[in-house]
């Protein structure tokens, strides 16, 4: 069995905190799939006293993510930052440019700046995975990669947005205002406090154009 794959995390938030619990929770059986265990060894966020309900002892801080995406000691660099700007648009570009293979959930920055990524990681000949850019659990960029690889893609349809298929799905069925929809969305979590980046279309435009990229 190989060593194991080093995996540093930038962004502590709920995502962040969700994956570290996730990985050490299912060790076994990632190692089982894997062929190799996978640890965070190393770990990044603004605030590091913060209790986010994960175990983070042993694990190796950086107050600076870009320093993070550069260290040796890491072999797969995970940027759960969020934005199209830095700090996580140059630790994602110098995880890159230091051979590390970068998994990432930030459309945003994909959506901006992903040929540039994107030329950077062939270059440096590691991978670039953004899964859950997209469709959460649902494995539309294998699909699309892989899978779909040798068909000429003219369309794609799709739910791209929960809340909006919520909102939109009560107005219809229910003959309800959009005003009333959208109050029930943020009480059941649906919808976040400023709904404007769902609501908008933002969301929806971000991830169509890495799917446009990828048909």
């Amino acid at each position: 069995m190989s060593g194991p794959l080093r995996v540093g995390v930038a962004g502590l938030g709920t995502v962040g905190a969700a994956l570290i619990a996730k990985v050490a929770g299912q060790r076994e059986q990632l190692t089982a799939r894997c062929g190799r265990p996978i640890e965070v060894v190393a770990v990044s966020a603004r605030s590091r006293g913060k209790n986010r309900g994960v175990d983070l002892k042993k694990m190796k801080w950086f107050s600076d993510p870009v320093e993070l995406a550069g260290d040796d000691g890491i072999d797969v660099f995970v940027e759960l930052m969020g934005g199209d700007r830095d700090p996580a648009k140059s630790a994602v570009e110098f995880a890159l440019a230091s051979g590390k293979s970068v998994v990432t959930a930030n459309k945003a920055l994909l959506a901006k700046h992903g040929v540039r990524i994107a030329q950077l990681a062939e270059k440096a000949d590691v991978a670039l995975n953004y899964e859950a850019a997209i469709g959460a659990a649902i494995p539309i960029v294998k699909t699309l990669r892989e899978g779909l690889a040798g068909n000429a893609i003219n369309r794609i349809y799709g739910i791209l947005n929960g809340t909006c298929n919520y909102i939109l799905t009560r107005m219809e069925q229910e003959g309800l205002s959009f005003a009333e929809c959208l109050k029930q969305a943020q009480a059941l979590g649906y919808a976040e406090a400023d709904p404007t980046f769902d609501v908008e279309g933002q969301d929806t435009a971000q991830k169509l154009s890495l799917l446009a990229s990828l048909a």
